[in-house]
């Protein structure tokens, strides 16, 4: 008898377990949809390809790192839903988005502050700028996103946004700058090229996990390889 009653509850348990997976998976899945539908025709450095890339990359960080993958992937997802330089300069726009999509597909408020707060804390905000990310969640988010800005299509991503912002591709006579402030950085107008040696190329020295810092070395020096190349064709030498 206490045998059957104990089969009886573990089969319970299992189902409750199973049908909250599923419930996740499936909340996943509507706003992986969601966020794809509002983000078609996005800039191609900021489109739905890149919260692809990004939620990939943080998936292997957070399994890793033992991290709560839903939030992780929720976060990943909503991360860039509505970007600052796409939106007028709201920075608050993504945060409050992002709840308004989480709360319409039932998730818990707990959850949901979760993926507020990564989502104000998981953007670059001037090489002078502290980073301030509370969570493993968070960490595992922003290292993903700082991933997606390194390597081969950091190096697409970046000249990319700088032919849809109009700026040069690289100017000898202007400098690169160190931003001290959140409001410099946003301000800056300075070449793509400048923007490897005023946040690309700083990345790799601000990942916060074991396995972001492992996966940073090689995209850090693939760019450090496309920039020697890439000088050395400016100076009429290869």
């Amino acid at each position: 008898m206490a045998l059957a009653i104990y089969r009886k509850y573990v089969f319970i348990i299992n189902r409750i377990i199973g049908e909250l997976s599923m419930n996740k998976d499936e909340t996943i899945q509507a706003v992986a949809s969601e966020v794809r539908r509002r983000l078609e025709g996005a800039e191609a450095g900021h489109d739905w390809w890149h919260i692809h890339c990004v939620r990939q990359i943080a998936k292997t960080i957070a399994t890793e790192e033992g991290a709560d993958l839903f939030v992780v992937e929720l976060s990943a997802l909503l991360h860039d839903i509505s970007d600052y330089k796409f939106n007028g300069g709201d920075e608050d726009a993504g945060a409050r988005i992002a709840r308004e999509i989480l709360f319409a597909h039932g998730v818990s408020e707990e959850v949901i502050l979760h993926v507020e707060d990564i989502i104000n804390s998981v953007s670059f905000k001037g090489a002078g700028v502290a980073d301030e990310v509370k969570t493993l969640e968070g960490k595992c988010v922003q290292d993903a996103d700082r991933l997606e800005a390194l390597g081969a299509r950091g190096i697409a991503r970046a000249f990319t946004y700088g032919g849809h912002a109009d700026r040069e591709m690289y100017n000898p006579d202007i400098a690169p700058l160190v931003h001290v402030t959140k409001e410099e950085y946003k301000a800056a107008k300075g070449t793509t090229v400048n923007h490897f040696y005023e946040k690309l190329l700083l990345l790799k020295g601000r990942m916060k996990t074991n396995a972001g810092k492992r996966l940073a070395e090689g995209r850090h020096k693939y760019m450090e390889e496309f920039l020697a190349q890439f000088f050395a064709e400016w100076n009429g030498e290869r």
